[in-house]
């Protein structure tokens, strides 16, 4: 639609309101309800927006440690901008008009906390290669036939799922929640997320999209969108949906996989492609693996981004704990999947369904950019076999917090995302670190409260 018919279908809805939103750091939609005649009266789309939504963590509570605000700034507005390109009409809810926005600076250049704005930082480095990024993701998550309510009650514990059992791609479950799955697969098409898939996955009421792909920026919006809709439609059905990391340790863990791939700039061409390669990689392709493996360690905490997360990245999970990566198998880090000049791409997994895609995305283009440009060779050989037991290149970091100081001291990350995002970044993750510390969990008591 042309900016003038935007405008027209706003005017015109019978709601009189406007949805707006905006990814804080964790990917969470923090958002509200504006007037029609409000929305009309942004000039160039600009508005603004309380920045205490970069200044606290997912549950509300204000960092102490934070720069670009606190109680040292008093929370003001931040410039905002509302992205007319994102309009969508939310068909849940009549089809109001619905925009995401960004934090911009005062001089109406990007703000570095915006996960939006680093991506398309990162997406302007690639611009001037040449190169054309195509994205997708991936979700797994968990269902339960709960509300908010029912789950705080419950302690978040004995849940019931939506579908008992380990029943992964199972045709019978689709048909017994048949309305719940018509309603994601069709609403969220009509919201401009369209599926390419949806199945059970392996586990109680778990479920796995693949969305299409498309170019990165919408990539992104549409990942983010993704696991908002999902929660929303299910609140409909009277289910809660949940996109942690780990729910059980008797469990498999939720991942959220970025499929990847650069075309030349008319997009006519895959330049990770290459027919004459014993697995169809370009050298190109080679170099963006390179980078990405050796950026990995770098970067841990913009794919694993919550204390949780490290519980899905153990042996024999289904989430790789190795520096590896292998022509489609499932148990390394970077899966390369080369069959077809139009279908050959790179799966990061590592990346879990709790992470913001903003910055998964940058992370994982900026580290492939940068493999690129340092024209990095691909030595270490592909894993042949058990990902977890290939120990040639290295491990992952095994907590938030061993991550996320090599993260804030690593000079890659600050030459391939910018100092300022870095800083403000980690210090959020050092917060939920110690956020973490402080709370006595089920665990430790059953462990040592009568024999200690």
């Amino acid at each position: 639609m042309t900016n003038q018919e935007i405008f027209k279908y706003v005017k015109n809805h019978p709601s009189g309101k406007v949805k707006i939103a905006y990814a804080d750091i964790d990917g969470i939609l923090r958002g509200k309800y504006i007037s029609t005649e409000k929305f009309l009266s942004f000039k160039n789309s600009e508005t603004a927006f309380c920045d205490v939504v970069f200044g606290w963590d997912a549950n509300d509570v204000a960092y102490d440690n934070g720069k670009y605000t606190g109680w040292h700034t008093g929370y003001p507005d931040a410039p905002a901008r509302l992205d007319l390109t994102t309009f969508r009409k939310i068909p849940w809810e009549n089809g109001i008009p619905f925009f995401l926005g960004e934090i911009i600076n005062k001089d109406g250049s990007p703000a570095f906390v915006c996960p939006r704005q680093l991506l398309k930082k990162v997406l302007s480095d690639a611009q001037p290669e040449g190169f054309t990024p195509f994205f997708s993701q991936e979700f797994e998550w968990f269902n339960f036939k709960e509300t908010p309510h029912s789950a705080a009650d419950k302690n978040y514990k004995n849940l019931t799922p939506l579908s008992p059992g380990m029943f992964g791609y199972s045709i019978l479950r689709s048909s017994l929640e048949n309305p719940f799955f018509s309603d994601l697969f069709e609403l969220l098409k009509k919201f401009g997320i369209p599926v390419e898939g949806l199945h059970t996955e392996t586990g109680p009421g778990v479920l796995e999209a693949a969305i299409q792909y498309s170019t990165i920026i919408e990539a992104a919006d549409r990942a983010t969108l993704f696991k908002t809709a999902v929660k929303e439609i299910a609140y409909k059905h009277g289910i809660l949906a949940t996109f942690m990391a780990k729910i059980s340790e008797n469990l498999p863990g939720c991942g959220g996989h970025v499929h990847q791939s650069l075309w030349d700039k008319a997009a006519k061409k895959n330049l990770f492609f290459d027919a004459k390669d014993k697995h169809n990689m370009s050298e190109l392709m080679k170099s963006y693996v390179a980078g990405q493996l050796h950026c990995l360690p770098h970067l841990l905490p913009m794919y694993a981004p919550t204390i949780n997360s490290y519980k899905r990245l153990v042996e024999g999970a289904w989430a790789p704990t190795t520096l590896t990566w292998a022509v489609d198998n499932r148990t390394v880090a970077l899966r390369v999947l080369s069959g077809g000049s139009k279908s050959c791409r790179l799966e990061t997994r590592v990346i879990g369904s709790d992470a913001n895609p903003y910055l998964a995305m940058a992370a994982a283009l900026a580290s492939g950019l940068y493999g690129i440009r340092k024209k990095m060779k691909l030595k270490q050989p592909a894993t042949v076999g058990n990902g977890y037991k290939d120990f040639s290149n290295g491990i992952l970091p095994s907590n938030l917090h061993e991550a996320t100081i090599q993260m804030k001291s690593s000079t890659i990350a600050k030459e391939i995302l910018g100092e300022k995002f870095v800083e403000h970044f980690t210090q959020t993750r050092e917060w939920e670190w110690r956020q973490h510390l402080k709370a006595v969990t089920d665990w430790e008591y059953k462990r040592y409260f009568e024999i200690i």
